[in-house]
C-alpha cells in the first residue's frame, strides 16, 4: 500500500524538521529516496502511481509489501519479483534492511530471513510460517529486529518503523517528539489484541477451513474429539494428523482461537458481563476464561473492552 512507503517517508521528513529547529546548523538525519528496480512509475494498490528513482547507494533498503488479494495470488506475485528479490540480496550483503507489512514475505522469498525471527501483518503470519520453515514467525509482534534485519507488522507499522530508525539514528528525545507530533504511539505494541483469525489468508476449501465453519456453528459447545472426528467421517487420530499437517496445531488450540474472536466481538459490541460472555462462548469459568483470553491478546477482558468497546452516537 502507498501509506508504507509515503508514511514512513512523512514520518522522517516531520522528524527532520524538529531536528532542524533543534539544532539549526546540523544537517538533518534522514534523506529518503523511493526507489524501484528501474526508473519510472509504478502503480499502488488501489490505482495511483508513484515516481520511482534507480538504486543509488544507501545505508538501509526498506521493503514494503506487494500487493495481492487472496492467499493463491501470493505466489504469482512473488515469481513476478526476481529483480526486486535480487536487489534485497546484495542489499542484505552489505547494509541493513527492513520491511513493512507483507514485505517481509518477500524478504523471507529472497531467502535473507532463514534461521531468524521476524513479523509480518498479523493476518499473513500464518501463511507466511507455512511457506517459510526455516523463518521463526513472531506473529504478535510489530516490530522484530534479528540483526541488520528488521521486519514489521501490517501497514500502519510504518510509524513504528519510523520511530525504530529516529531512536537508532538521533536518539529518543527525538523520537518522543516526532511521535508526539505525528499522534504515534512510541511506546512498545503488539499485534495480539487486533488479531482475528477469520481474516487471516488461508487456503480455499482447506480442510482447516471446515473444521472451523463447523467450530463457528457450535461455538459454546464443549469439545469432544471423537464427535468431531465423526461429523467429517475419519477417526479421531486420522483427523488430528490431517489437521496437523495442514496448520501445524491442534483443533482445540483452533476452537480457542474462534472462542475469543467471538468473545472479543462481543465485549466490543454489547454490555453482557465478562462471566456472560464466556458463557456465551463455551467457558464455565471465568479466571479459565480470563487467563486464556489474557494469553491471547495480551489485555484482559475488562482493558479490551475499555479499548475496543463501541458507542452508538445519535447526531441531530
Amino acid at each position: 500500500m502507498g501509506a508504507e512507503v509515503l508514511g514512513l517517508s512523512d514520518v522522517l521528513l516531520v522528524a527532520n524538521r524538529i531536528s532542524a529547529l533543534r539544532t539549526p546548523d546540523a544537517p538533518v538525519p534522514f534523506s529518503v529516496t523511493i526507489i524501484g528496480t528501474q526508473a519510472g512509475q509504478v502503480r499502488l494498490a488501489g490505482g495511483a502511481h508513484l515516481s520511482v528513482a534507480t538504486p543509488t547507494p544507501f545505508d538501509l533498503l526498506v521493503v514494503p509489501a506487494f500487493d495481492f488479494n487472496n492467499a493463491e495470488e501470493i505466489s504469482t506475485a512473488l515469481a513476478g519479483l526476481d529483480e526486486e528479490k535480487a536487489l534485497i540480496r546484495r542489499a542484505a550483503e552489505q547494509r541493513k534492511v527492513a520491511s513493512i507489512c507483507g514485505g517481509s514475505l518477500l524478504l523471507a522469498e529472497a531467502g535473507i530471513l532463514d534461521g531468524r525471527q521476524a513479523t509480518t501483518a498479523w493476518a499473513l503470519a500464518g501463511e507466511m510460517a507455512r511457506r517459510y520453515p526455516s523463518v521463526e514467525v513472531v506473529p504478535d509482534a510489530v516490530l522484530v529486529r534479528d540483526g541488520e534485519i528488521v521486519t514489521c507488522g501490517a501497514f500502519t507499522a510504518y510509524g513504528d518503523l519510523a520511530l525504530q530508525l529516529i531512536r537508532d539514528a538521533v536518539g529518543t528525545s527525538l523520537a518522543r517528539a516526532v511521535g508526539r507530533f505525528s499522534l504515534i504511539d512510541h511506546s512498545p505494541r503488539t499485534q495480539a489484541a487486533y488479531l482475528d483469525h477469520r481474516l487471516s489468508h488461508k487456503r480455499r476449501e482447506s480442510f482447516a477451513r471446515a473444521v472451523s465453519t463447523w467450530f463457528e456453528k457450535r461455538i459454546a459447545e464443549r469439545y469432544r474429539l471423537d464427535v468431531l472426528a465423526e461429523a467429517f467421517n475419519l477417526s479421531s487420530r486420522t483427523l488430528l494428523r490431517r489437521f496437523r499437517a495442514e496448520t501445524g496445531r491442534s483443533p482445540l488450540d483452533m476452537l480457542h482461537d474462534l472462542r475469543v474472536e467471538r468473545a472479543k466481538l462481543l465485549l466490543e459490541t454489547t454490555t453482557l458481563s465478562v462471566a456472560q460472555v464466556a458463557s456465551e462462548v463455551g467457558y464455565l469459568d471465568v479466571a479459565t476464561f480470563s487467563r486464556l483470553f489474557t494469553r491471547r491478546t495480551h489485555l484482559t477482558p475488562a482493558a479490551f473492552r475499555k479499548r475496543f468497546h463501541t458507542t452508538d452516537i445519535a447526531v441531530f
